[in-house]
């Protein structure tokens, strides 16, 4: 499972290009296979590798890219026939292989040669994602899982042993009235035991958002129980027993409710930003103004329009990035170089930082703001006047 500190030490690294290193970026998508041998899934793969080799030829990079190449064929053909997606990230100038299986969302089989890697399908599964936690509770049994990229791992459990029936005590049920009470008492202080196990961690940075899984005539004895701020972070509820339910159910229905938050969430602060764009608030829009935005630490959240691209420059002494496609560096004076995809340098910048990143699909009003926006954090010509934005 790739952690965000993973993925920033990715966004963090640029190859050194007057030495003839590369970023070689590998992503895997499994097919539906025509026939049992993946033939044509191995034919399509070598043909993303050969491509990558004659592009690589043509710019003269070194024997080192070359083995990169020959290992990630190698890779390839050993998941052939699987479900899951794999991402590689190589530059053996400088000792880097990393791999990661992914979703099988991931578009196509492709290899980018670059200075940097890219991270574009990453950011589209990865950058609105919280680290979510699913709690499957009954009265007496609490289990705990972390979900990430489909990946579903079990982190604990808490087992509270109820006394026994009521219906067995006394003569005639002479003690079931108290006997009834005691086990509602017990089952109250579990729910208290699993919300404040649910609070620590939270409290640790263990989770940022939950999913709870439990019977619904459980849910209103145990919501009662959550502190206020964990309540807050409650994103989905599913009806589920603890010792039925089995991990690909938990995957799944917490899966389509985080994907159903994620949308909401994202057309939500997309029009929030749009909304102080126009008010000249916490808001803006177009290339240019976002770039500033980025540079000043003023941004907090993030849009693309999902096919969105555009050129630029980035300097290549202090890195500066200008929607104008100026020849010398407005900061530093150095020379520039020109980007075919601003993305490319966007991503890292947004990843490393911890900035929220939401692709938008046909968002006809971000389209007519340029397909970029951003939410900010604080306005820095409004610094004067104390306007702070309140993260949420």
């Amino acid at each position: 499972m790739m952690t965000r500190d993973e993925l920033r030490n990715l966004a963090s690294f640029h190859a050194d290009e007057s030495k003839g290193s590369c970023a070689l970026s590998f992503y895997y998508q499994p097919e539906a296979p025509q026939d049992r041998s993946h033939r044509r899934e191995a034919i399509q793969t070598k043909d993303v590798v050969r491509q990558a080799l004659k592009d690589a030829n043509g710019k003269g990079k070194d024997g080192g890219f070359h083995a990169d190449l020959d290992r990630i064929h190698e890779v390839a053909d050993r998941l052939r026939g699987q479900s899951r997606g794999r991402a590689v990230f190589a530059c053996s100038a400088q000792n880097v292989w990393k791999e990661y299986d992914l979703p099988a969302r991931l578009g196509a089989t492709r290899i980018y040669v670059q200075s940097r890697f890219q991270l574009r399908p990453l950011a589209e599964l990865l950058g609105a994602q919280p680290e979510l936690c699913v709690a499957i509770i009954d009265r007496q049994r609490a289990r705990f899982f972390d979900l990430r990229l489909d990946e579903l791992h079990e982190r604990g459990a808490l087992v509270h042993m109820l006394s026994r029936n009521a219906s067995s005590y006394g003569y005639n049920g002479y003690e079931a009235g108290h006997a009834e009470r005691r086990v509602s008492e017990e089952a109250l202080q579990h729910f208290k035991a699993v919300a404040e196990r649910l609070r620590s961690d939270f409290e640790k940075g263990i989770w940022e958002q939950l999913i709870v899984g439990c019977q619904d005539s459980n849910w209103p004895e145990f919501e009662g129980q959550l502190h206020p701020y964990v309540k807050q972070r409650l994103i989905g509820r599913f009806s589920a027993d603890v010792a039925s339910v089995g991990n690909e159910e938990i995957r799944e229905r917490s899966r389509a409710l985080l994907e159903n938050w994620i949308a909401e969430r994202g057309r939500t602060k997309a029009e929030e930003a749009l909304s102080f764009a126009k008010a000249n608030g916490r808001g803006v829009t177009g290339l240019r103004r976002v770039l500033q935005a980025l540079e000043t630490g003023e941004v907090q959240t993030l849009f693309l329009g999902d096919q969105y691209s555009a050129h630029a420059v980035e300097c290549v002494h202090c890195g500066h990035l200008d929607a104008h496609l100026v020849p010398a560096c407005v900061a530093c004076g150095r020379r520039t170089r020109e980007l075919n995809d601003v993305c490319d340098a966007i991503i890292p910048a947004a990843i490393r930082r911890n900035i929220e990143l939401f692709y938008l699909k046909d968002h006809a009003e971000l389209d007519r703001s340029g397909n970029i926006a951003a939410l900010l954090r604080f306005r820095a010509d409004h610094k004067r006047s104390g306007e702070i934005a309140v993260a949420s």
